[in-house]
């Protein structure tokens, strides 16, 4: 077998040393519960309003109106799916507290998906349902309905803005595309719902049965817009005029990697944290319109923000010509992957690539003794690892444990480890850095693959699943 993993132990002076435990309840569950009784809550309103409608009498009827009453229905879920859709993604504090960037990102991509297909079912069941009501050729119903039907014509260029957005969403598209030109094509989504609405509110039976109705919808869209109004735009821009944030150095950060630090003021009132993220608009000419979200690469409270980034597209190329004193707009902090996550026990730090610089910002903050973390850092090579000198001033200073695992991929189950380790399996490592799983806290940052095939040895190891903390932000 492989060596083991070259843990840098903590110093002799340091071993015997405890810094006291500082435990902040977390209010996540609370957020949690009151996200998941308002998403329940407007899906029963839903429900309500298509049984007002007397769709329960049409479904059971046959025929035409069995088509219609399941088009109406499809129609009334897909709508109730887009205001989620929209939510999900508008920063709204219930949302992000409750679900978690990780959560959200899941959720949007799922909420999309299925709004989409319910929306192509609500379009061919009521075409076929009104065609065989009136006699006529499906295709001759459907240009009815383009060119006879308030708001149709409107209807019909939102669907095709949607359809782009839900075809280069997809896995493989997504890939081929620059993360610039998938983001602005994403953007078009807003258009496209923005489109259907007033087919919605103009023609649509179960959105005009009564003052009730129509009043419900009328609000829910008016939220919807409000909170993108509000938490995009109106509060990110407050948030930047009070706190004057600027760049204040540019620093190489390993082989292929920047770190820029930011100064501002009363930076302690953003109330951020180690392994929280931001959306970050640099203002240093075309394209600072494009948000990224970085997470912070150090504690927050030392009176500055820096974000440490790896070479991987213009976004991040772009970062290292910034100059000194460049404005920055901000959105957030976003993110529940913090130590109040904690439980207590041995903690557990794998990161893989940019992954390791939220960590290196949590151990930063959080209490722990020397010894009691471990730090497992995954790269491409070793020259390419981020946040060194902020590693090695933990294991230096507070007795962090740590284990570089460079090299490429092992070509094993457990891919997630180097070649190196390739005759290791991962759940057999995990135990070896911490004998016991079942009372370790394990923090995950990386891409998502990466991250599966750690949670699958982590499960094997025995680590159970409340103790695993990870957010992802990819969709």
């Amino acid at each position: 077998m492989t060596a083991a993993p070259a843990l840098a132990e903590p110093p002799v002076a340091l071993r015997g040393a405890r810094r006291v435990p500082r435990r902040t309840a977390s209010t996540r569950p609370l957020w949690n519960l009151a996200a998941i009784v308002v998403v329940w809550a407007t899906s029963l309103v839903v429900v309500a309003v298509w049984l007002a409608g007397g769709e329960m009498q049409a479904l059971l009827s046959g025929g035409a109106d069995t088509l219609n009453a399941l088009g109406r229905a499809a129609g009334l879920a897909s709508a109730n799916l887009l205001f989620f859709q929209v939510l999900l993604m508008a920063r709204v504090p219930l949302f992000e507290r409750g679900f978690g960037r990780d959560g959200i990102t899941r959720m949007h991509r799922i909420v999309g998906f299925w709004s989409f297909a319910l929306f192509m079912a609500h379009i061919g069941l009521q075409i076929l349902g009104y065609a065989i009501a009136a006699g006529i050729n499906p295709l001759e119903q459907a240009w009815q309905f383009v060119w006879d039907y308030p708001g149709m014509l409107l209807a019909t260029a939102g669907t095709g803005l949607l359809l782009l957005v839900v075809v280069t969403s997809i896995r493989k598209a997504r890939r081929r595309l620059r993360y610039e030109s998938w983001h602005l094509l994403h953007l078009y989504g807003y258009l496209g719902v923005g489109l259907a609405i007033p087919h919605m509110l103009w023609t649509g039976a179960d959105f005009t049965a009564s003052p009730a109705a129509t009043v419900y919808w009328w609000a829910m869209w008016g939220v919807t817009a409000a909170a993108v109004v509000v938490f995009r735009l109106g509060m990110p821009l407050a948030i930047s005029l009070r706190h004057r944030i600027r760049v204040s150095a540019v620093v190489p950060d390993g082989r292929s990697g920047v770190a820029v630090h930011m100064t501002g003021r009363r930076l302690d009132a953003l109330h951020a944290r180690g392994g929280q993220f931001f959306v970050w608009r640099f203002l240093d000419g075309p394209g600072w319109t494009r948000g990224h979200p970085f997470s912070l690469a150090t504690d927050p409270a030392g009176g500055e923000l820096v974000v440490s980034a790896r070479f991987v597209g213009d976004g991040t190329q772009r970062l290292a010509a910034l100059r000194p004193g460049t404005r920055v707009l901000i959105e957030g902090p976003y993110g529940t992957m913090t130590a109040d996550e904690r439980r207590g026990g041995h903690l557990l730090m794998i990161g893989a690539g940019a992954g390791v610089a939220p960590l290196v910002a949590m151990l930063e903050e959080a209490d722990w003794a020397a010894g009691e973390a471990t730090l497992l850092a995954r790269d491409h090579t070793a020259a390419d690892a981020l946040r060194s000198d902020a590693i090695d001033r933990l294991v230096r200073e507070r007795g962090l444990r740590h284990a570089p695992l460079p090299g490429r991929r092992a070509l094993t189950t457990s891919s997630w480890l180097p070649a190196s380790h390739a005759q290791w399996a991962g759940a057999d490592l995990i135990r070896y850095v911490s004998p016991r799983p079942a009372e370790t806290d394990v923090f995950l940052c990386g891409p998502q693959p990466w991250m599966d095939a750690v949670r699958a040895d982590l499960r094997r190891a025995g680590v159970p699943a409340e103790r695993v903390h990870l957010e992802a932000f990819t969709v």
